[in-house]
């Protein structure tokens, strides 16, 4: 047989007892239902304590053989009396009262008990108009053969008409309504009492009692008319006979009730609140009266008091047991109880010298011994209704409030005993209640100490972390499964106990296991160690004890990295967990933890602990994935749980600060700091370029019309461009950086397509080029002065007294994350027609999130910005990035101007570096290692890295560069290598050479096969795909191409590459038809077009005359190849053409790049045999071997 601390260990969804209930069953809280339920019990209440506490002071004056003088024997026996009359019938009709919940409809029953106490009460008030004592009891116990009655059928509605997950703040809320109407029926039973006998009169005529008479019947009416709106469920047991024999039904009750150990328990628990619980309600009103002498009238407010710390504890309760049944609560419950009993004690005996002291004792205590008592009860109830079995649950109802009423039938023995016959005082009475609860709470803490653990850990990581729970629905409710989790901090167990509905035993290292400070605590929760470096056998044992608990019905979780991760990003998974789950018939649930990067219990800033936390109640996502049954490989379950990841990401982005008020935040946080500088001598400290910002909002608000929706900005990377994208933001509008390097034509394309009526520039720009556009320039130098005072004024005051939500909800801003668009981005598609790439606020903000959370980027970075805000790139991180982050930022407008850009290095101090190859091979030739002393980060892109130069690089200047991956659909960086300088790395690889690092964190991938679109293994080559919250919206007014690159949420690339087995993504080609040619992609189909026009059409078979493909370059990353029969013209003349066109250099094959055959390959279906073009450029142009 089980001990109660195995029962405890499957406690929050037990799997043996519980088989799942009928979904048209269950409703939500809200329903009308559930409602009308929690209304009848209120109402039921309300008019049973009005009623009794009309009737105490009455009685006791009636009561007494001595009228007028106060006799505390003579009111024990009356309220000890009462009480029994009233309990009695719970003892005796709890055999019915079971048959009744579950041979008929709960809610009829309900009906049938509310008519029985319009006619109870009808009785008690012509007991009291009569002065007629026998009567009096009688009538308290009919209403106690009314409330017998309803209260299984009451609580057992309660898991008819909501889920299980929803039973704690079921239980909380009905817990409630015995509280509301509890405190009122005290303070107007009293009120009723005043009117109906003032004075010290001990006489009661009719005419008094009419005002109590309309109010109790009113209220019992209302009761009946309530109770038609619960809905009529079917019978549980509609084959059941009557109890005729009372005794023996309900000893049977009882036997069905001990058969299981663990609901007996359970109901003892119930039982021993309610004796507590009677002595309290009877004590506080010989305490109040005799101990702190106060009016009869006052003694409402103290049972108010009381009922209302109920009321709240019972709330409580259902909030901290997190939508499961939380057992830990009930022993702190019980040394609350305990505690709190002291002090009412220590109340009564100071009163005589302290009133006021007393008094205010008096207080705190009872309102706490309530909310204690709360706590204590609730999850025993909730646990109840949850372990019974649907079938027989109004006869396991029925025998716990058979013991339940002996418990509150013993109370009013004790009271009778302690206050008549030992003649204690009412102080006494708690103190004794509360010397008899220590050894409880110590038994429950014994029986439960893993329940208690899990409650203490659920305060600790609530404490640091606000956390959201998803998908734990996917965790079956009965039997064996693993959980397969990402692994973050140390606290991720104890967030995974704390959070996950089913008890969970996890796999760890022996080492921590059998710690002298861990060990017993590992026992406790039956962690399972395992012995990585024990050999062999000791791993296999390891394993083979994790399969075994599984088997056994166990859930088992394992963090599959084999340590926290020192990177921020996830680390391969170890494929012990294959063998632990094989042959079990037990899924794997993949678990994602989320948010917990950078707290203090990670390993962000290379150390834990010893950290302050850069926020409080950091949000934290639990993600539980969908069952993956009979995993084949490693990789499906580690995508699954990156996928999770990703999913986390769309759940956060809503709650968290928008872009724009992390740059207000930035900015204040800089404060005299210098913020931005470029290499033309403007430097702004963050306070003003907040002021700026604000300053040209104000202006372009007014300059620009309020129905253009995108604005073109036409300036290189300076703090010129920074304030036009920041303030046109703030102000609205969509921003588009145009590329100052394409033809006035293909500009005009950009602006047609975008509705661009508006270009930002500068007079320095134009003075460069004559741009002939069709838009309306807008000159910075010409903007300044129209700048006002006002307007300063206006944005300093801003800048320095509005909190940024609310400067963000003046100017019309988002403060949240939000999707709304923040920006195109032009680039070129396949036909060489420009395509508007949409970004939104939410895709910037998770791109920045996510470079921070593997950067490690402080306030004494420097970005070097080189990239131009065309660029995806560029715009995310050498823009929006250091704006939003500690880093500072200064720009040049030529990336190729070494010898400037080495300056502004040394005189900044940079740090962080994005480039391309070309770049980097520039910056090798005219910078000295001086002028790079301080850079520790650079990020190569746009081309293929080769080792060579990143050696070279790091030979120079002593920084490794680490190649990413992107496109300006995913917002720029996808993916990224991670020095080792940045992420403190021990054992673990943040970078690999050849590759173009792993996703970012929140960022998935994955690799279909070219041909049939399956997802493939590791190290199989396909078509790369990504998803994450960095995907573009879509291509501006192009859902054709937007469907053609994007379902459901994976972006095409159209690259080719490889994932290995640590998940290191390798480029090896590509299908689309583009190069990237100097960090610039140029369009084949485009180059093809231009090239037919010039030599005119095909010959007479139809025959193309030529192709556009490429191969790799060393120089420039790739290079462009014609493939071409024999031409009419030639190439020199074919070239001057080509440029002629308009096109950019880098778009025009060299003179050597153009190769004679006989026939431009084709498929058989008549397309372009892409493949077999490549395949002849490289057999002449490739790398030889």
């Amino acid at each position: 047989m089980q001990t109660l601390s195995e029962a405890i260990s499957n406690l929050r969804t037990d799997e043996s007892t519980e088989p799942p209930r009928p979904a048209d069953l269950h409703d939500r809280l809200s329903s009308i239902s559930f409602i009308s339920l929690l209304a009848v019990q209120f109402l039921t209440v309300l008019n049973d304590h009005t009623f009794r506490w009309l009737v105490v002071p009455l009685a006791k004056r009636l009561f007494r053989h001595t009228p007028g003088k106060v006799s505390l024997a003579e009111d024990a026996s009356m309220l000890a009396l009462g009480l029994a009359a009233f309990t009695l019938p719970f003892l005796f009709l709890a055999a019915p009262a079971g048959y009744l919940a579950d041979r008929f409809s709960k809610a009829k029953v309900i009906t049938w008990c509310k008519l029985a106490e319009i006619l109870i009460m009808l009785a008690g008030f012509a007991a009291l108009g009569f002065s007629n004592i026998p009567l009096l009891f009688i009538v308290v116990a009919l209403t106690g053969v009314m409330n017998a009655l309803f209260a299984p059928a009451r609580q057992g509605s309660i898991p008819e008409l909501v889920h299980d997950g929803s039973l704690s703040r079921a239980n909380g809320l009905m817990g409630l309504m015995n509280v509301v109407p509890c405190a009122l029926g005290f303070l107007l039973g009293n009120l009723l009492a005043t009117l109906a006998q003032p004075g010290d009169s001990d006489s009661i005529s009719w005419q008094s009692l009419s005002t109590a008479f309309v109010v109790i019947m009113s209220i019992a009416v209302l009761g009946w008319v309530v109770s038609l709106g619960i809905r009529r469920v079917p019978a549980g047991d509609p084959e059941c006979r009557f109890p005729w024999n009372f005794p023996v039904d309900t000893w049977q009750s009882l036997k069905l009730l001990s058969s299981d150990v663990f609901l007996a328990r359970t109901a003892l628990g119930i039982a021993f609140f309610w004796l507590l619980a009677s002595m309290a309600q009877l004590n506080i009103d010989t305490f109040a009266g005799h101990d702190l002498q106060l009016k009869q009238w006052q003694v409402g407010v103290f049972g108010m008091v009381l009922v209302l710390g109920v009321g709240i504890g019972s709330l409580l309760a259902g909030y901290l047991s997190g939508g499961h049944v939380e057992l830990g609560l009930v022993p702190i419950g019980a040394m609350g109880i305990a505690i709190c009993s002291v002090v009412l004690y220590l109340a009564g005996i100071v009163n005589d010298d302290h009133r006021l002291i007393a008094f205010e004792l008096s207080v705190a205590g009872l309102f706490f011994l309530g909310v204690f008592a709360g706590l204590f009860d609730v999850p025993l109830e909730a646990y109840l209704q949850h372990r019974s079995e649907p079938k027989v649950l109004g006869k396991i109802l029925a025998a716990t409030n058979f013991l339940a009423f002996s418990g509150a039938l013993a109370a009013a023995g004790i009271f009778y005993f302690l206050l008549a016959i030992l003649q204690l005082s009412p102080a006494a009475v708690f103190l004794v209640c509360g010397i008899g609860t220590v050894p409880v709470a110590i038994y429950v803490m014994f029986l439960i100490p893993g329940a208690m653990f899990r409650f203490l850990f659920f305060i600790f990581t609530h404490s640091f972390y606000r956390i959201r729970r998803y998908g734990e629905v996917n965790i079956p409710e009965k039997g064996g499964a693993l959980l397969v989790s990402n692994h973050v901090t140390w606290v991720d167990g104890i967030l995974l106990m704390t959070m996950t509905p089913r008890p969970v035993r996890f796999i760890a290292y022996a080492d921590y296991v059998n710690n002298p400070w861990l060990k017993w605590l590992a026992r406790i929760f039956e962690v399972i160690p395992i012995k990585a470096d024990g050999g062999p056998k000791a791993l296999i044992e390891s394993l083979r004890t994790a399969r075994k608990a599984i088997e056994e019905g166990h859930v088992v979780c394992i963090f599959a990295e084999g340590g926290l991760t020192r990177t921020g990003q996830m680390q391969p998974f170890q494929p012990g967990f294959l063998k632990i789950i094989q042959g079990t018939n037990a899924p794997v649930i993949p678990v994602y933890l989320d948010g917990l990067w950078g707290s203090i219990f990670s390993f962000k800033g290379g150390k834990f602990f010893w950290k302050w936390p850069k926020r409080l109640l950091l949000p934290v996502n639990i993600l539980y994935g969908q069952p993956i049954h009979e995993p084949k490989t490693v990789h499906q379950v580690r995508s699954a749980v990156q996928l999770l990841g990703v999913e986390s990401v769309q759940k956060l982005k809503s709650k968290e600060p928008s872009l724009l008020a992390g740059f207000i935040k930035t900015c204040r946080s800089a404060g005299s700091r210098i913020k931005v500088a470029d290499s033309g001598g403007m430097e702004l400290t963050g306070t003003k370029l907040l002021i700026a910002t604000l300053a040209f909002n104000r202006l372009f608000r007014r300059e620009i019309p309020a129905d253009e929706q995108v604005v073109g900005i036409l300036l290189p990377p300076t703090v010129g461009g920074v304030l036009a994208n920041v303030a046109l933001s703030l102000a609205g509008k969509v921003t588009a950086n145009l590329n100052y390097t394409l033809s006035d034509a293909q500009l005009n394309a950009c602006l047609e397509q975008g509705d661009i009526k508006t270009v930002i520039t500068s007079r320095k720009v134009l003075e460069k080029r004559n741009f002939q556009l069709n838009a309306k320039f807008l000159l910075l130098e010409d903007l300044k002065p129209k700048i006002s005072s006002f307007d300063k004024f206006c944005a300093a005051l801003a800048a320095y007294t509005l909190p940024a939500s609310l400067l963000l909800t003046l100017l019309g801003r988002p403060t949240r994350g939000t999707d709304e668009l923040l920006t195109l981005i032009f680039t070129s598609g396949s036909t060489g027609q420009p395509k508007g790439v949409m970004l939104t606020h939410n895709n910037l903000k998770i791109t920045i999130d996510a470079a921070d959370h593997i950067a490690r980027l402080e306030a004494d970075d420097t970005v070097l910005g080189v990239l131009p805000f065309f660029h995806s790139l560029g715009y995310s991180i050498t823009l929006w990035l250091p704006l939003c982050l500690p880093p500072r930022v200064v720009y040049h407008v030529n990336p190729l101007d070494a010898r400037v850009v080495g300056q502004l290095a040394e005189k900044y101090g940079a740090t962080i570096l994005l480039a391309t190859p070309t770049f980097l091979r520039s910056y090798l030739k005219r910078c000295e290692p001086a002028q790079f002393s301080k850079l520790d980060l650079v990020v190569v892109g746009a081309e293929k890295l080769p080792n060579e130069l990143a050696n070279e690089f790091k030979e120079k200047f002593g920084v490794l560069p680490s190649e990413g991956y992107g496109a300006t659909e995913t917002t720029g960086p996808a993916f990224v290598n991670v020095p080792d300088h940045r992420c403190e790395l021990t054992s673990q690889k943040g970078t690999k050479l050849g590759t173009v690092g792993r996703p970012l964190p929140g960022f998935a991938v994955r690799i279909l096969d070219p041909e049939s679109g399956q997802e493939v293994g590791v190290n199989i080559q396909g078509r790369v795909q990504l998803k994450g919250g960095n995907v573009m919206a879509g291509y501006w007014k192009n859902p054709e191409k937007t469907s053609e690159v994007l379902q459901d949420g994976w972006y095409d690339t159209g690259d080719l590459g490889v994932l290995d087995d640590e998940g290191f993504l390798t480029i090896t080609g590509r299908l689309s038809r583009f190069s990237k040619v100097g960090g610039e992609m140029v369009p084949h189909l485009r180059v093809e077009e231009l090239l037919l026009e010039i030599v005119k059409t095909a010959d007479e078979e139809g025959a193309l005359p030529l192709a556009v493909t490429a191969v790799p370059d060393a120089q420039r990353g790739e290079r462009l190849v014609v493939v071409h029969r024999p031409l009419a013209q030639p190439v020199a003349e074919i070239l001057r053409k080509l440029g002629e066109t308009g096109i950019p250099n880098l778009w025009i094959p060299g003179s050597d790049s153009f190769i004679e055959v006989e026939a431009v390959p084709i498929l058989g279906t008549g397309k372009l045999d892409l493949k077999g073009i490549k395949d002849c450029a490289l057999a002449r142009f490739g790398p030889k071997s």
